[in-house]
């Protein structure tokens, strides 16, 4: 399918062209595997199928992408846990980076615990010395990266990072926004989908802009030293999820990634920023992918 905004250009050249001006940082795109699962929408394809996510990463890769940031709640669900699986032997294939979203635990009595165990997972299939994918795996300055979205906000992640401090390459950890009380536990921050505190508008007009605005001055102002991920988005409608709250962020045909773009590259702050975070390659039931994305219905 051709990838097509208002003026004819494409959804691929915006990120090819940001990611030519912006220099060093690495092109991310968070992964969701859980597609041919039951409990979620038919999209045509399975997550666990192999052919599906070679030919994906072949479209990521036309696009400037260089890796998949693969959604992971670690062995407690099954079908996702095997499609990291599925997306790391293609990405090894293929010389192209992946790496893990980790997902808290929604039990916060356990939290702490299945954090430390599915770490300890973690290093052993993908990114210890004895993984036959660790060269496929992200990592920034010879670290491997894992990043955290927040579920029960009750880990204690100082005991987690006191517990990783002993793999041969202590983990980079990147933490959603903001942590509050255990930021000295995390190595940096990365930004995600959010039209900021304004909330959600009725028309969907709020792009996300303040959100961005917000944290990137955050960081630059009270966490100079510590990584920061950029992000950007090509919109969001939570309409098809079961789980919907009629939250709606227009596209508004290609404007709203091409604006989250540019205030990803304007930037400027003593942060190092080895990655920008697309959010996301195929959350269909959020309406955020930019697999098979096409403004075509927005041409004049």
């Amino acid at each position: 399918m051709v990838l097509i905004d208002a003026q004819n250009n494409s959804l691929s050249s915006m990120l090819q062209q940001w990611r030519t001006s912006s220099g060093t940082p690495k092109v991310l795109a968070a992964y969701m595997p859980w597609f041919g699962d039951k409990n979620h929408i038919d999209v045509g394809y399975s997550s666990h199928d192999l052919d599906t996510v070679r030919r994906q990463i072949d479209e990521a890769t036309t696009m400037g992408i260089a890796g998949f940031v693969v959604d992971w709640n670690g062995p407690r669900h099954a079908y996702t846990d095997k499609s990291v699986d599925v997306v790391a032997q293609a990405a090894t294939e293929k010389h192209f980076l992946f790496g893990l979203l980790y997902n808290e635990s929604d039990d916060g009595e356990q939290s702490t615990d299945e954090a430390i165990s599915d770490f300890d997972q973690a290093y052993d299939r993908y990114i210890g010395p004895k993984s036959r994918f660790r060269d496929a795996y992200v990592t920034f300055n010879g670290r491997p990266v894992i990043f955290v979205f927040p579920k029960s906000g009750k880990t204690d992640w100082n005991k987690v990072r006191q517990h990783v401090s002993n793999w041969a390459a202590q983990p980079i950890i990147l933490y959603k926004d903001d942590s509050g009380q255990f930021a000295n536990a995390f190595d940096g921050f990365y930004v995600w989908v959010h039209p900021g505190k304004k909330g959600w508008a009725q028309d969907g007009s709020d792009w996300g802009k303040d959100h961005l605005q917000d944290f990137y001055k955050r960081m630059k102002d009270k966490y100079p030293q510590k990584i920061l991920v950029a992000g950007a988005w090509p919109g969001f409608d939570d309409s098809r999820a079961r789980w919907g709250l009629n939250r709606h962020m227009d596209t508004r045909c290609g404007k709203t990634l091409e604006d989250t773009l540019h205030l990803a590259e304007d930037f400027s702050g003593p942060n190092p920023v080895p990655f920008l975070l697309v959010q996301t390659w195929n959350d269909y039931e959020e309406g955020t992918a930019m697999e098979r994305r096409s403004l075509k219905d927005c041409a004049k």
